[in-house]
């Protein structure tokens, strides 16, 4: 299953690049590539909402491929692009990346003063999540792309809205032994949910995100810059962790999953 999602993704990052090298050689635009990687923390049903623990025990890495276009410079002719604002303020970026966290609850009702058996089922129960997205973002930078193309040493802050497509594989298990039973799980995960017989599932699926970013470039050398991002990534399923208790009656887990990535990366410039 993760092999064909991967060899799915790699056909369309390539059919993403096949159309931005037909623009290029159309309009005159120039190509940038890079990796990213960091630390990801994944805010889901396990654990307990707005507790520090949580935020910092589920927690993964992430790494990606990206590719963007540079309206500001023509590559064909080695010159700039005719100056607009859009050209010189804008760039999208399209991104190939993977996470995985491994996940379990934290927080006041697993605490080690609680010895019940609810107490034991949530301290038992564990899962993990791996996500492959494909998507793409506009980024906007305040200050000049081509005085920040011209001054080593310079930064380059922006900010980003767009899209991705993901597929996930999600797992849950419980120490105790199977979920699914009264003496392995915690009620709320034995309640049915969306048409499902338990509010868990280790089933993979395909969902589709918002995701924004924060970040700045460093100009490293002529052709080549680093990068440090803070993205948010909101996606539209509780599915993606593996568990969605009942909305209905459990209201304090009725938000879909999200995500906060803080990533590292490198950028070459294309000639």
């Amino acid at each position: 299953m993760l092999k064909n999602n991967w060899l799915t993704l790699l056909f369309s990052l390539f059919l993403l690049l096949g159309i931005s090298n037909r623009i290029n050689a159309q309009y005159g635009f120039s190509h940038e590539i890079g990796a990213i990687a960091g630390p990801v923390a994944f805010q889901s049903d396990y654990g307990e909402r707005h507790d520090f623990s949580t935020n910092l025990g589920n927690t993964g890495i992430g790494i990606g491929l990206i590719h963007y276009i540079n309206f500001s410079y023509t590559a064909e002719c080695d010159c700039y692009s005719p100056e607009t604002y859009f050209n010189d303020h804008f760039k999208v970026r399209s991104e190939l990346s993977y996470n995985k966290t491994e996940l379990e609850h934290f927080g006041e009702w697993v605490s080690p003063a609680r010895t019940s058996l609810a107490a034991n089922q949530l301290r038992a129960m564990k899962g993990s999540t791996s996500v492959t997205n494909l998507g793409a973002q506009l980024e906007y930078f305040p200050l000049s792309i081509r005085d920040f193309s011209a001054t080593i040493g310079s930064l380059g802050p922006f900010v980003s809205l767009g899209a991705q497509f993901s597929y996930y594989n999600a797992e849950a298990h419980s120490t105790l032994g199977p979920l699914g039973t009264p003496l392995t799980t915690y009620p709320k995960y034995l309640t049915p949910t969306d048409d499902r017989q338990y509010g868990f599932s280790t089933e993979g699926g395909s969902v589709w995100s918002i995701v924004s970013s924060v970040g700045t470039r460093y100009k490293l050398a002529p052709l080549s810059d680093l990068m440090i991002d803070l993205r948010f990534q909101y996606y539209f399923s509780d599915w993606v962790d593996g568990l969605k208790p009942n909305p209905a009656l459990y209201k304090e887990n009725k938000a879909n999953d999200w995500l906060v990535w803080l990533n590292v990366g490198y950028i070459y410039y294309l000639q």
